[in-house]
Order: C-alpha cells, then sequence, then structure tokens
C-alpha cells in the first residue's frame, strides 16, 4: 500500500471552543483522537453551547483504509473536526506510537451522549437507519432507555443519492427541527462524506457520524461481547452475522492495515533514533 497523495490540507479549521479539542495522531495519514469519552462529550457541549459548527467521525479501521484508495473518502475523513478511534486495532496502533489512547466506540458514545442529553436538554435528530420503520424504533428504544431524551426529527434516507430536491428537504427539516446534535447512521465512508459535504448548510452545531450504532441500538443486529471487543475481535463476530456484506471488506482490508502500519511503524521508530 503506497501513501496516499491526495492533498492533506485542511479546508475547514478545527473548532477551539469551550472545551479544547483533544489532540490527535495520524495513523496512516488520518488524524485520530487522543481523548475519552468524557473529554469528547465535554468538547460537544461546548460547541453546542457556543454553536460553533463541527463533524465528528468515530472511525474504524474501514474507514482508514477506503481513505487511501478514495479521494472523497480522504478528504472527509481529513477535514473532519476530530476522528475519534472507534476501532480497537486503531488504539492498539496510537498505543504503539507511544500515546496514551483510549477507545471511544461509536455506539456507547452515542448512548452516553443521549443520557447525559436527557439531563441537559440538548436535542437530537436521527439521519440513517434501514428504513423509516428502523428510525421509528430506534427513537423509541432511545427515548425508553434515557427518559426526557429531546429527540426533535429524523429521516432514512433512501439507498441511492439523493436529488437535488431531497437534498433541500433533508437540510430544511433539519433546520427547522432546531437540533443540536445530527446523529448520522448511514455506514462508513458514505455519513463522513455526507457530513462534509452538507456541514455548512446544517445550523445545528454537532454531526456525528456512528455508523451501525442504529442497527445495534433499535435491537436489529447484536453487538459483539465485551471480550471480543476489548481484544479486537469484533470484526469476527459481524463477520458471522453479516458474512454476504462484509467478508470483502475484512479480507481486503485488516491485510492492507497491519501491512501498512507496520511501515509505519518502523518509519517512527527509525526517525526516533
Amino acid at each position: 500500500m503506497t501513501q496516499p497523495v491526495f492533498d492533506i490540507v485542511r479546508t475547514t479549521a478545527p473548532a477551539q471552543v469551550g472545551a479544547p479539542r483533544p489532540e490527535t495522531s495520524e495513523v496512516l495519514g488520518i488524524p485520530l483522537a487522543l481523548t475519552d469519552y468524557e473529554r469528547t462529550m465535554d468538547w460537544m457541549d461546548g460547541l453546542v453551547a457556543t454553536r460553533e459548527k463541527a463533524y465528528l467521525s468515530a472511525a474504524a479501521v474501514h474507514l482508514v483504509m477506503v481513505a487511501q484508495e478514495d479521494e472523497p473518502t480522504w478528504h472527509a475523513a481529513r477535514d473532519a473536526t476530530l476522528v475519534v478511534p472507534d476501532g480497537q486495532p486503531l488504539v492498539w496502533a496510537l498505543r504503539a506510537l507511544g500515546h496514551q489512547a483510549s477507545r471511544v466506540y461509536g455506539p456507547d458514545l452515542m448512548a452516553k451522549y443521549c443520557e447525559r442529553s436527557a439531563k441537559t436538554g440538548v436535542k437530537m435528530y436521527l439521519y440513517g437507519g434501514r428504513n423509516q420503520g428502523a428510525l421509528v424504533e430506534l427513537a423509541l428504544r432511545l427515548r425508553r432507555r434515557f427518559p426526557g431524551l429531546q429527540i426533535v426529527g429524523g429521516y432514512s434516507p433512501p439507498f441511492r443519492p439523493l436529488t437535488g430536491d431531497e437534498q433541500d428537504w433533508v437540510v430544511e427539516d433539519i433546520n427547522r427541527s432546531g437540533a443540536d446534535v445530527v446523529w448520522v447512521g448511514i455506514g462508513q465512508p458514505k455519513q463522513e462524506i455526507w457530513m462534509r459535504e452538507f456541514r455548512d448548510r446544517l445550523e445545528s452545531p454537532v454531526l456525528v457520524g456512528v455508523g451501525a450504532a442504529f442497527d445495534f441500538h433499535a435491537g436489529l443486529v447484536p453487538q459483539a461481547p465485551a471480550w471480543m471487543q476489548a481484544t479486537g475481535l469484533e470484526w469476527v463476530f459481524r463477520l458471522v452475522q453479516e458474512p454476504r456484506r462484509l467478508w470483502r471488506r475484512y479480507v481486503r482490508y485488516n491485510p492492507r492495515f497491519v501491512a501498512g502500519f507496520a511501515r509505519q511503524y518502523v518509519r517512527a521508530r527509525a526517525g526516533a533514533r
């Protein structure tokens, strides 16, 4: 795998308001946050309070590796205001580079922030899900789990590019809702590209891409046991659940990630001498 040749200059400056934006370190060219759940949520609350616009991605290995080959994904990941390490292998990579790193798992970040927001009054919009029925089930489950949570709107887009009129409707619906945080669950890297494209048109301060969190919290897909998550074997569990959809992804990208990071690690060690 070769180093991406895409332009790496950010098109937007990272937010520096409220709680400080966590520091980052690059893994295969993608800046990953050195943070934890509490600091990430404090930073999000600061953005909500000041109305500063940002978008956050909970990145798995899949996103990092697609970014090596696909220019729109590369720019979407690089231009994100914050990318947190959702995948355990990314946490191990950061630690191998000498950093104190913690996993910020997208589904858990969503649940923890919903729990906090049920008390603080932060308003949510849900964009994603398998269909509108699944989205309604997700909203019902979140409201039951976190009494007082304000979900002020939601939309499950079709599995095709939106027309211009549909894009305008989505923007109007989200802006009309008055949401503070838009949770985006349409899969990586599609959600990162969407957030980058729509960031300036949306009034909501914070957009957060959380991938499969919608399916997990709606009860449509089981999550891997905690021990599998902690040992980096979550991908095995998900492969068993959805073999037809996921086998090509893991066969293609997992070995390439190991090889690519091994080269980065060797270079980092050589540079430290």
